[in-house]
């Protein structure tokens, strides 16, 4: 049998010791292959390892729906300062600031935190998100100006983060749109607001500047987290997306309920949408009425979210039910990549639209709890 076996060998020109050279590099070959298959899956989630641990822990901390209700149900603005106090991610805010603007502080304190731990992958996306504070502090700016309220006032409206942080007392002193833009020089927003000055001091409305600043922003936002490189930076391009096109549905949505036209409309729709392309957010803006838009809604991606309440919108004519149900839809989405990537990108996503949801709630709690009592019941309605 041995001797057969080596004749077969030395027949393909090998001899025993060169045939044994050459077996023992195809196993290790087919070894190499079989761990690169076994491990790659661990090897692309190993990078999430450490940020899932955090935001977990972060997860467990989120206010549930009895503490929310709870809330709700305080007598008080006091009590909810209180409560709060109680919790260490919001003490060392609530006795430093304004009851909104330590709730502020601590939503830009939470995407700090995520640009600090995301994965090389992700973490140029998580970076740009920082952005959204400095343009908050000066669309507040703006409106605090317009308003005609004093530093002072001003200044409680403004989140201690962002890049301009330390800028707040020069921004503080414009007095109009064009000092503003001068206090930004060196900045992009001083360009974007410059552009956006033509069409301002034609209709006076803020909207304008407003909405020049979110569209820099969200058309930035998209295109940087546009990555293909996986699984997670695609779920992560597609939340964001999603999120911008619902925010462009719900402009055009309280656009038409008020009549407005294609003109009226188009300066405050976000430009670059997602599944929404251009045409199509053209085709929304210029319908003849609401019955035509939701037409063409529902001929679109996001249709089957908004065809379920048309009977109800027809009884109420209010599009509260619409906004509702894009926030429903905005909601599930981010907790299936939740459970579809839960070692992956999963956590993270699910994560954000929870403190963001908790952010907002508490929000309606705080506005509730200021002059006149607003019964329980009715705050509880206006939760998210």
């Amino acid at each position: 049998m041995e001797e057969s076996i080596t004749g077969l060998i030395t027949s393909f020109g090998f001899s025993p010791e060169s045939f044994i050279a050459l077996l023992v590099v195809v196993l290790a070959v087919i070894g190499a292959i079989i761990v690169v298959i076994t491990f790659r899956p661990l090897m692309e989630y190993y990078p999430y390892t450490y940020p899932n641990a955090r935001v977990r822990a972060k997860i467990g901390k989120i206010f549930n729906e009895k503490q929310i209700t709870e809330l709700a149900e305080s007598e008080t603005l006091d009590e909810v300062k209180n409560y709060l106090r109680g919790h260490k991610d919001y003490a060392k805010f609530v006795d430093k600031y304004p009851i909104e603007q330590a709730l502020d502080a601590n939503l830009a304190e939470t995407y700090d935190l995520l640009a600090r731990i995301a994965p090389k992958d992700l973490k140029p996306t998580f970076d740009l998100m920082l952005d959204q504070w400095d343009i908050k502090n000066i669309k507040s700016v703006l409106i605090a100006k317009e308003a005609k309220l004093n530093d002072e006032e001003t200044r409680e409206l403004l989140v201690p983060y962002g890049v301009l942080k330390n800028q707040q007392d020069k921004l503080l002193e414009a007095n109009t749109v064009q000092d503003l833009i001068v206090a930004l020089e060196g900045t992009p927003y001083s360009r974007i607001l410059e552009d956006a000055l033509p069409d301002f001091n034609e209709n006076k409305t803020l909207l304008t500047l407003e909405s020049a600043l979110d569209n820099y922003y969200y058309e930035r936002l998209l295109a940087k987290s546009a990555s293909q490189a996986d699984d997670n930076t695609r779920m992560l391009h597609s939340y964001i997306g999603t999120k911008v096109d619902i925010a462009n549905i719900k402009v055009i949505l309280r656009a038409k309920a008020d009549n407005l036209a294609y003109d009226q409309i188009n300066p405050y729709v976000i430009n670059s949408g997602y599944q929404l392309r251009d045409w199509k957010l053209k085709e929304f803006m210029e319908s003849e009425d609401m019955n035509s838009l939701l037409s063409s809604i529902e001929s679109s991606e996001y249709g089957s979210i908004i065809v379920d309440h048309i009977p109800e919108f027809n009884a109420t004519q209010s599009i509260t039910v619409f906004d509702e149900a894009l926030d429903t839809y905005e909601r599930n989405m981010a907790e299936n990549i939740f459970k579809k990537q839960p070692f992956g990108v999963g956590p993270i996503v699910g994560f954000m639209n929870k403190k963001e949801i908790e952010i907002k709630n508490l929000k309606i709690i705080a506005r509730s709890k200021k002059g006149s009592a607003i019964p329980s019941s009715e705050i509880k309605e206006m939760l998210l």
